[in-house]
């Protein structure tokens, strides 16, 4: 009788190590599935380059279409499209995306920024990349303002700090640049800013070393406007500096500019784009104009989307006039108590400088004016 029960004990041993193996199997088969079936969405179809698949190939590509409509309507409804739009929001974008990876623009190939075709994805929340475009300029020219605005269209992820790559921190290499960069997803621009790029002689090389395909947006202001804004500024962190009259003139009785100030250097616009065009084509440099930015946002992000590629999302119902600052702000996002405004930094109430000095500034810069007209092709009317 014991030597039965040490048999029945020993077989039901046996018989439970069997059945914890047959588990074990199973559920890595079931594993090594899951991650194959993932793997073959991930890769690129190769019916999309057989004569004899193409239509199943052209029957994901209206399925992909026909999911990227939905989920924009979504969005649209759920108000995403109404206002300035904070981290949370291209969260929310990507919680909406990163289950098809899709491209919001309504394409499924690849991006003319020079990302990699669209695929169906599993991968999560994107991978850090080298910007594909750089507001490289100028200081006090509205370079906030647009880099503020352009990041409520949902194929653009852009770094709020300014990075400082390119001119200050290049020996860190483009590792370290990179890991700078939000994530993002396939068919989404990353961006940057840095304003003193513009005017810093080794950063075009340097850019372009980086990406010859890369996109340059200059915010140009009117020169005189922007040296008192400048000089407003450093006046603000700076309270005992001397004044603006005596900072801009070299010599006040014969009305010599000191160029070598840099409030005055940086309008000097055709000047410093003498240097981009020896590197990048003017088509691949878009020039914004700082006063349309205030006067007419949305015609101005317009053609800073038509640049870029991106379909036109951000229009006139994002944006309203704050009469106390004295530009626009984004209008509030659903969820939220209060608009959108630049910070208290923006929009300082300028010094009173005498008009005879404005006008000598006027005369001063009034041929590089006509000079960076003519280089642009555009009329950008601060000598009317």
């Amino acid at each position: 009788m014991a030597h039965s029960t040490v048999f029945s004990e020993a077989l039901s041993t046996k018989v439970y190590r069997k059945i914890v193996v047959m588990l074990c199997v199973l559920l890595m088969s079931l594993y090594l599935l899951y991650y194959l079936s993932d793997l073959c969405h991930t890769m690129p179809s190769p019916l999309r380059n057989s004569a004899e698949g193409s239509h199943l190939a052209a029957g994901l590509e209206g399925w992909q279409a026909l999911r990227r409509k939905r989920l924009l309507h979504k969005l649209q409804v759920r108000g995403y499209w109404t206002g300035e739009l904070s981290e949370k929001y291209f969260r929310d974008l990507r919680l909406q995306f990163q289950s098809f990876n899709l491209n919001p623009r309504g394409g499924t190939g690849g991006s003319s920024a020079g990302n990699p075709p669209s695929t169906l994805s599993f991968s999560g929340d994107g991978v850090r990349k080298l910007p594909q475009a750089i507001i490289i300029g100028v200081k006090k020219g509205g370079t906030r303002a647009l880099l503020e605005f352009v990041r409520v269209h949902p194929d653009v992820r852009a770094v709020g700090a300014e990075p400082h790559f390119f001119d200050r921190h290049y020996d860190e290499g483009l590792r370290w640049y990179r890991g700078l960069m939000p994530k993002t997803l396939d068919g989404q621009i990353t961006m940057e800013k840095t304003p003193s790029y513009f005017v810093t002689k080794e950063v075009a090389a340097r850019i372009y070393a980086m990406s010859k395909d890369a996109k340059l947006i200059v915010v140009v202001r009117d020169p005189v406007t922007r040296a008192i804004s400048d000089y407003t500024q450093t006046l603000s962190k700076k309270p005992d500096i001397p004044s603006f009259e005596s900072l801009a003139f070299k010599n006040r009785t014969t009305g010599l500019i000191d160029t070598s100030w840099s409030a005055i250097q940086i309008g000097i616009y055709a000047k410093h784009l003498e240097n981009w065009l020896l590197y990048f084509p003017m088509g691949q440099i878009l020039f914004v104009s700082g006063e349309r930015l205030i006067s007419d946002p949305a015609g101005e992000l317009g053609k800073v989307q038509d640049f870029l590629g991106l379909k036109r999302i951000i229009t006139d119902k994002h944006f309203y006039f704050n009469k106390t600052k004295g530009f626009p702000c984004l209008k509030k996002p659903e969820g939220s108590s209060k608009p959108h405004c630049l910070g208290k930094t923006k929009g300082r109430t300028h010094p009173n400088i005498e008009p005879e000095v404005v006008q000598r500034l006027r005369d001063f810069y009034r041929p590089f004016n006509m000079k960076f007209y003519q280089m642009t092709g555009q009329n950008f009317g601060w000598d009317n």
